[in-house]
């Protein structure tokens, strides 16, 4: 990193944004395993209903009178 441009001034501006960053960092790292938890949760509920609606018998038939 090139720091020849750099002010004493400026170090708190830059030390702000670096750390707006990491806050957004973890913000984003948080939500993305929260989104992956429902996704996991969804994903056994999905499984579940399907192997309840594992019934051969059930739909086989289908008797309609007018």
């Amino acid at each position: 990193m090139d720091i020849t441009g750099l002010s004493v001034d400026s170090i708190p501006t830059l030390a702000m944004g670096m750390a707006q960053i990491d806050t957004l960092s973890k913000v984003n790292t948080s939500l993305l395993d929260m989104s992956l938890d429902t996704m996991s949760a969804q994903g056994s509920e999905i499984a579940k209903m399907m192997e309840l609606s594992v019934n051969p018998a059930v739909g086989g038939n289908f008797d309609m009178s007018v």
